[in-house]
């Protein structure tokens, strides 16, 4: 069993910058407005950037979040508790396993039913099944975010080779779920149901495959002169900066801060098991940049491989698969929770992703519920990493902040 781990922080003075509002007719000589999205392969979605240049160099950036129209707040707040696991999905529908598992245990601890899970051997099992698929799932997701980074800045061969793997993953959790994407995996009080026969087996053979592939990835994407030419000190985020802007995940881990809501809140079972919270090493050029953040999250995979294995060791062990197994044991016939505010967070494939909840002690619907997204507090930081930076370094930025817009317009 590895400590939780141990941090300082010492607060800089830097000051957030108000938004500006550009007036074109007010530019200064030399300096044009440009318009970087929503039709620009590399801005994600519905993602605009509004960027003033002098020439080739960025002089401010304003960021345009776009209608997605998710409405997951909304939507949440119109049904119980267990229907709001869908709408959970769809904030980060690239690591929805993920989102599932933090959802599940706020209500569970809201609830107070998460006590009696972690003492019944069927509720320890549905536990290491919950982060097995959820590190399945941080892999994948970690796999889009570098593959479709080497398209950004001119490698296409590196995202053909991740993608392949992670079409390995994404039909493993289609045979766990039957769904591709969009799974319902994991409910309240337990999963919908148990590890098809056969799979930790086909999971094992998984890994031992995956684990060449990832020192090929190292080798031919991350070690690569070209891509560290292109990211080496390009959009540095001190540390100071990222923490005041609330920046989670990679993106902070890259700054050099070992803050892993794993370790630092220790829920689930993730305090049993052994791994270790990669930071950003400034090994390459300046601590913070953007090869420092795409080599966390290379190395964030070898970490979750260490946890899958640990995962598949117990549930072919002590707590392997038996009769008197129910993955309903714990799953309420109706949620009745008391009257009072309640926030849980976690660590998702992209950062502390927390949900609030208010309820009035009546009904099984939120009076309140709001998404705390890890992708809306990464990029709101773009500004101040790219002022000064080149035109071209901005694709570059944007594709190492790692943002999914169905968790910023929410």
């Amino acid at each position: 069993m590895t400590s939780t781990i141990q941090y300082e922080y010492s607060p800089g003075h830097f000051q957030a910058s108000e938004p500006t509002v550009y007036d074109p007719t007010q530019l200064a000589e030399g300096e044009m407005l440009l318009n970087m999205g929503p039709q620009h392969p590399s801005t994600h979605g519905v993602l605009r950037l509004e960027i003033i240049t002098d020439g080739e160099v960025i002089r401010d950036v304003v960021p345009h979040l776009g209608y997605l129209h998710r409405c997951f707040e909304a939507h949440t707040q119109q049904v119980p508790f267990n229907q709001g696991i869908p709408f959970v999905d769809r904030l980060d529908y690239l690591a929805a396993m993920n989102g599932e598992h933090i959802w599940a245990m706020a209500v569970e601890k809201m609830l107070g039913i998460d006590a009696d899970m972690k003492n019944s051997p069927g509720g320890r099992r549905t536990e290491y099944i919950r982060v097995l698929v959820a590190e399945l799932n941080r892999i994948a997701s970690h796999f889009v975010a570098i593959g479709t980074y080497g398209i950004d800045i001119g490698a296409f061969t590196p995202f053909l080779w991740v993608m392949r793997d992670r079409e390995h993953i994404q039909r493993m959790l289609e045979w766990v779920s039957g769904a591709r994407m969009l799974y319902n995996y994991i409910w309240i009080g337990g999963v919908f149901y148990d590890l098809p026969v056969g799979f930790e087996a086909r999971c094992q053979e998984f890994i031992t495959y995956l684990k060449p592939k990832l020192m090929e990835l190292q080798e031919v994407l991350i070690n690569n002169e070209i891509f560290i030419k292109r990211t080496a000190n390009v959009g540095v985020l001190p540390l100071p900066v990222a923490i005041d802007f609330g920046c989670t995940g990679p993106v902070l881990r890259g700054s050099g801060l070992r803050y892993d809501l794993r370790r630092v809140d220790a829920y689930s079972v993730y305090p049993e098991l052994d791994f270790d919270i990669p930071i950003g090493s400034g090994e390459m050029g300046t601590l913070g940049d953007c090869w420092d953040r795409t080599n966390v999250r290379v190395q964030e995979c070898w970490q979750s491989v260490r946890i899958i294995e640990q995962c598949l060791a117990r549930l072919t062990t002590d707590l392997a698969r038996t009769r008197d197994y129910d993955p309903h044991e714990f799953v309420p016939k109706k949620i009745r929770p008391k009257a009072g505010d309640f926030y849980f967070r976690g660590e998702s494939a992209k950062g502390e992703l927390g949900f609030f909840f208010r309820t009035d002690g009546r009904s099984d619907v939120p009076v309140r519920c709001h998404a705390r997204s890890c992708s809306f507090h990464n990029l709101s930081v773009i500004a101040d990493i790219s002022r000064g930076a080149m035109l071209a370094d901005l694709v570059a930025i944007i594709g190492s902040l790692d943002l999914v817009m169905g968790e910023v317009d929410r």
